[in-house]
């Protein structure tokens, strides 16, 4: 039979491009591609692999749970749902109202849903924001070439500079419905919010009577060294990604007035919040609290946004183990396949960008051997 690449632009749609390899097995941060290579996950699935990969505590609750109850559709309420609700509100230690969903884009969606039943449409976003792809997350994303094949998107969106809060301020009127923004801008290449930047959200938003939205989609559930990349009291707050581990899953939490925003017929969802996807995001949190991961991905992220320094590198941005990189020169493609080849899988987010966000149970050893064959990778792409 031919190989896993040869087989999958034959009956896969080309919408993320041929793949880089093909992956077959996954254990920690280590997977192993179908020719039996190994290679250390500094990505993570994108930011989703909480736990790395094949990690006993998901493993033992997705089983259990699939052996009790598996589907039964928001006609009923489960256990698993009810409890990780509860669990999330205790985490943001507010008292709010949860809508689950199965990506960070749909519970996106949701969030965009409620802001129009404020009664207002205009929403305010950031340059080099990333929301998501379906119709109305698309709308609040800034990349034209994401938006434009799909124009006319929804929806009345100014973009105003990340950051920049005099900006901002111009932007939200009485007519606004919210400001989404993210603590961090991950697809971006890791842009990390300004001191003060959400707080002065915060401000702004509540005397013009908005909604402020905070996206912790990629910089949620201790991905940053805390379970909330922010302590801004947002209206609304959308997570996903590293929330079910690799199952997926996504919440809306919606808190205040917020919380009655979306009521009966007005929203749904077939799958979101089945109790097999609860039960793995409730096994993340577990292993989270169990072994102190905030303090660890805290340390090393440290560790390696220290050890990153490089002639060819302008600048390491981030917070926990979530890390973007300016190179000196458009190299980041070629870094990515140097990494590739020397055992290691990275990201690129720009031609000069590069981002890690590696599983929270990344071993120390681990991100040694990848600061060992940094500067080896960085010359290799240079070479190119």
């Amino acid at each position: 039979m031919p190989e896993i690449e040869e087989r999958y632009p034959e009956s896969l749609m080309n919408t993320f491009g041929p793949p880089k390899l093909a992956l077959v097995r996954g254990e920690g941060a280590h997977v192993w591609d179908e020719h039996g290579k190994e290679y250390v996950d500094l990505l993570g699935g994108i930011a989703v692999n909480s736990l790395g990969h094949a990690h006993p505590a998901l493993v033992a609750a997705v089983t259990q749970q699939l052996q009790t109850l598996g589907h039964v559709s928001n006609f009923f309420a489960t256990e698993p749902q009810v409890t990780l609700a509860e669990r999330l509100l205790g985490l943001a230690g507010r008292e709010g109202k949860v809508f689950f969903t199965n990506s960070g884009t749909e519970a996106n969606e949701a969030a965009f849903k409620a802001t129009r039943k404020t009664g207002r449409t205009h929403l305010v976003s950031t340059l080099d924001s990333f929301h998501g792809r379906t119709m109305g997350a698309l709308a609040l994303t800034a990349k034209q070439a994401y938006r434009e094949p799909f124009e006319p998107l929804p929806g009345e969106v100014t973009f105003v500079p990340y950051g920049d809060v005099e900006a901002l301020a111009a932007a939200v009127t009485d007519e606004t419905a919210a400001f989404v923004v993210e603590p961090l801008q991950g697809e971006a290449g890791v842009n990390v919010a300004p001191p003060g930047y959400l707080e002065a959200a915060r401000r702004i938003t509540a005397d013009h009577g908005a909604l402020l939205w905070v996206d912790e989609v990629q910089t949620g559930v201790g991905r940053t060294g805390r379970f909330f990349a922010t302590d801004v009291e947002a209206d609304l707050v959308t997570l996903a990604k590293g929330l079910g581990g690799g199952i997926p899953i996504g919440a809306l939490l919606a808190f205040g007035e917020a919380a009655t925003l979306l009521q009966p017929g007005n929203h749904g969802t077939t799958f979101g919040g089945n109790p097999v996807a609860a039960a793995a995001a409730l096994a993340v949190l577990d292993t989270i609290e169990a072994d102190d991961l905030l303090d660890h991905v805290d340390r090393l992220g440290k560790h390696l946004r220290d050890g990153l320094a490089h002639p060819h590198v302008a600048e390491v941005r981030g917070e926990g183990l979530l890390i973007g990189l300016s190179l000196d020169a458009e190299k980041a493609a070629a870094a990515v396949t140097a990494a590739q080849d020397a055992g290691f899988i990275i990201n690129m987010c720009t031609p000069d960008r590069v981002r890690l966000a590696p599983p929270l149970v990344l071993t120390e050893a681990d991100a040694d051997a990848f600061l060992a064959a940094w500067p080896q990778i960085l010359e290799e792409a240079y070479r190119s």
